[in-house]
């Protein structure tokens, strides 16, 4: 009988929580053994990346978000194309899927999300993809040296936007088709989502809100798609599909252990699960939200990795908090820059909400009780990544809360004692913005 390995530190996961974790593992504990097991055969990559693989066939190597040498020279042993298949909590073991068990100390569980595939007739016929892995992008790539003229795009959200650009820089004709009224609905409120539409739809893109795809169909001998058809039985040709309606977490690991899970496995403010010497981070955690002051999902690139340093942290012997992440996007489609954070609409009037409006840019704030609780910013960006300061420091803004969506809006705007120790934010932070004459504006201050 072979001999059980036995590592200190074992994490399921080589994407920005694991990576993270693993870092701060390493600054406290030289010498503890560190295993980081993935399913993925890759080196950590930049997920947000691959449509940039998918556009440009980006290679491997710019994806990278360590060093190819990171593993070495921090004496992490990885084992990538691995699945694991069953956590056994009381015995502290993992069982992967080729029957290799490793033995623990502490676990991390940085298993991430997977995409959700609605129950629509013939989604396993060809020329169907999700897209969340390489593996994935290098897959529909290939497909695309067939003859592909027209896709739809099922799901109008982050990744559905992302690969419908993608798709068009190719030389594709795109629908989009929503089930909800609006696209980007999530992330964005109804007025920065109108401009993302109307700039798509100027690129070409055909956008169809508040319907579904009932079946994908094909021709019966070749098996590939030949178009869709809407719950309202209209047909749209076409011979490529891409469902992008969604992640969830991937909690499956942990069913049947215990371990408590909502949507997400359910962690502290130490990403710690409910099970002793078991954390979780990253898509699949349901960690503290500071805007909320609740644990929610918020499946984004830098909230895995810092939940993945405190959970590292914790796991070396080290207590440390998570401060709280909340949702926060910053994105350019077809050449409209976007920038969103917190809350996007408030839930009751009990919020005053600032916007401005000009041409083709949109500013909104929303406050409470003095504090920043959200933005959105569209068009004109250079000053968000301040205001997201103000929102995560929670900076009482009240006095001056007419300045946020001016347009030189500035660090000088703040009272002293809140710039002078902002002094060292990015240049691009400090630059003031001139506002070019003759352009119409709407500044609005409702809730008052």
């Amino acid at each position: 009988m072979a001999k059980m390995e036995k590592v200190k530190y074992l994490i399921i996961g080589n994407s920005a929580g694991g990576i993270g974790a693993a870092e701060a593992i390493r600054e406290v504990d030289r010498t503890g053994k560190i295993a980081i097991v993935s399913e993925e055969p890759y080196p950590a990559y930049s997920r947000p990346l691959i449509s940039e693989y998918l556009a440009d066939r980006c290679p491997l190597e710019k994806m990278l978000f360590r060093p190819i040498d990171f593993y070495e020279k921090n004496h992490i042993q990885t084992i990538l194309g691995q699945k694991a298949e069953e956590v056994d909590i009381s015995a502290h073991t993992i069982r992967l899927e080729n029957g290799r068990t490793i033995a623990w100390g502490k676990l991390l569980l940085a298993t991430g999300g997977s995409p959700i595939v609605p129950q629509i007739e013939g989604t396993s016929r060809g020329g169907v993809f999700t897209l969340s892995t390489l593996d994935d992008a290098k897959a529909l790539d290939q497909y695309l040296s067939h003859r592909v003229e027209r896709a739809v795009v099922i799901g109008g959200g982050l990744i559905g936007v992302s690969v419908t650009e993608t798709l068009v820089k190719r030389g594709i004709k795109v629908t989009i088709v929503e089930m909800k009224e609006r696209i980007l609905n999530t992330i964005l409120d109804e007025e920065a989502s109108a401009l993302a539409a109307e700039r798509l739809k100027g690129a070409g893109v055909e956008i169809i809100t508040g319907h579904t795809v009932s079946a994908v169909s094909s021709y019966y001998l070749s098996g590939e798609v030949t178009g869709v058809t809407l719950d309202d039985s209209r047909p749209i040709p076409c011979e490529l599909v891409v469902i992008a309606v969604g992640v969830q977490p991937r909690t499956e690991l942990v069913a049947g252990t215990g371990i408590k899970v909502n949507r997400g496995i359910v962690v502290d403010r130490h990403m710690a699960t409910s099970s002793a010497d078991v954390y979780a981070c990253g898509d699949v955690a349901e960690a503290y939200d500071f805007i909320y002051g609740d644990n929610r999902l918020t499946p984004i690139w830098p909230n895995a990795y810092l939940g993945g340093r405190v959970a590292g942290f914790n796991m070396a012997g080290i207590p440390t908090e998570y401060q709280g992440g909340t949702a926060m996007n910053s994105l350019k489609y077809f050449g409209l820059a976007i920038v969103s954070a917190g809350m996007v609409d408030p839930p009751d009037n009990s919020y005053q909400v600032l916007t401005k409006r000009r041409n083709h840019t949109y500013k909104k704030v929303i406050l409470k009780d003095g504090l920043v609780l959200g933005l959105v910013f569209a068009g004109d960006i250079e000053k968000s990544g301040i205001i997201f300061s103000l929102m995560k420091d929670r900076v009482n803004v009240e006095g001056f809360k007419q300045a946020l969506v001016a347009d030189d809006f500035g660090l000088i705007s703040l009272p002293e004692e809140i710039w002078r120790p902002r002094l060292e934010a990015p240049p691009s932070l400090l630059a003031s913005s001139v506002t070019p004459a003759g352009q119409p504006e709407e500044i609005t201050i409702a809730g008052e």
